[in-house]
């Protein structure tokens, strides 16, 4: 069963607009042919005597006439500029909605770059066409953010297996012999592919906002000092200098992931610090909320830059992060978590080369 063709929206509202006029017009047209002969039969009678019966059929005659006349030939003009008036609007309120519609086109097509250019017709079109514009770019970050995921994956996924697969084939081969150094290779290509599953897997519950926390009041020192502890090593072992000022209070949180989040800022800061650079890690507590501040003599951020360190898989040194094992999703992470505390993690930078602060905010009060 075959189903009516449908009017588009332009021709239905030129329609529509076009009825509108003519009903006005027949309307104007039957009430001064029902009205205007009447009243004009009353003046005349008015006049008494002055006019004659004949004189008064001819004038009424006269009157609808020229009435008829006259006012077909108004009303013919007048619905043929109204209609032509509504033609016109009706293509200029068309236009921006085929923009729109053509937009969407290759929005759905998979061009994200695809935009609607405001200003065409009126405020409320702006408003639609902003909105649009936006929901593309949200998109289109999205399918880079996508994209970017695939490429950090694959480049992340490649090293420890192919780690794997040319030890085990040379074990096979009887290249290399099973012993202890060899075996502790595999394992940590193991643990390195189990951290990047991990990783993932955070992403996307903080993402979706599903972090299960056990939140303890602690001392601030029992919550920093273990992550400082776990990271003296590696600090020790670059060359950079790792100083620690902790103030006296207590705090609401959850240990192990306040833990996540210092370790990820720890590691973050000692990537792009150079040795013989300096982190200092410094705590305080305020009456309703605790500041943990994590500052580096290193790499620094530029503007542009800082606008997007929270952004998944975003490197500000791609190269150099990939070098370093960096997967670009330690500081979602992180202030994922913070957000889970009802507290909040920031960053701030002089500029480049002049180092980095980043700031988490912690409630010391459970709501």
């Amino acid at each position: 069963m075959s189903s009516r063709p449908r009017l588009s929206w332009g021709t239905r509202t030129f329609l529509t607009l076009a009825l509108v006029v003519t009903a006005g017009v027949l309307t104007a047209a039957v009430v001064a042919l029902v009205v205007g002969p009447p009243l004009f039969h009353e003046h005349l009678v008015e006049l008494g005597g002055a006019v004659g019966p004949a004189e008064m059929e001819h004038a009424e005659a006269a009157f609808v006439d020229a009435g008829v006349r006259s006012l077909g030939v108004g009303l013919v003009v007048a619905l043929a500029l109204a209609i032509a008036l509504a033609w016109m609007e009706t293509r200029r309120l068309r236009r921006p909605l085929d923009a729109l519609t053509a937009a969407a086109t290759h929005l759905e097509a998979g061009d994200y770059t695809a935009r609607v250019a405001p200003g065409a017709t009126s405020p409320e079109f702006d408003a639609v066409a902003e909105a649009f514009n936006d929901m593309a770019s949200r998109l289109h970050s999205t399918e880079e953010s996508r994209r970017r995921l695939l490429s950090d994956v694959a480049h992340e996924l490649r090293t420890p297996l192919a780690t794997l697969a040319a030890e085990l084939e040379a074990i096979i081969d009887d290249v290399l012999p099973w012993d202890r150094e060899n075996q502790e290779v595999l394992t940590q290509q193991v643990e390195r592919l189990r951290t990047i599953a991990q990783d993932l897997d955070d992403v996307s519950r903080a993402e979706e906002g599903r972090f299960a926390l056990d939140r303890q009041e602690l001392a601030l020192t029992e919550l920093v000092e273990p992550a400082l502890a776990a990271s003296a090593g590696r600090f020790r072992a670059k060359g950079v200098s790792l100083t620690i000022d902790l103030g006296p209070g207590t705090v609401w949180a959850d240990p192990q992931r306040v833990g996540q989040i210092l370790s990820n800022l720890l590691d973050n800061a000692l990537r792009h610090t150079p040795s013989g650079g300096q982190v200092t890690v410094g705590a305080r507590t305020g009456r309703d909320e605790a500041t943990v501040t994590v500052s580096d003599t290193g790499d620094g951020l530029a503007p542009e830059q800082l606008a997007k360190v929270f952004e998944r898989f975003y490197r500000a040194d791609a190269a150099r992060a990939r070098d370093a094992g960096g997967s670009g999703i330690g500081l979602t992470i992180a202030r994922s978590l913070a957000r889970a505390h009802g507290g909040s993690l920031s960053a701030a930078s002089p500029g480049p080369g002049q180092g980095s602060t980043f700031t988490l905010i912690l409630p010391t009060t459970l709501d």
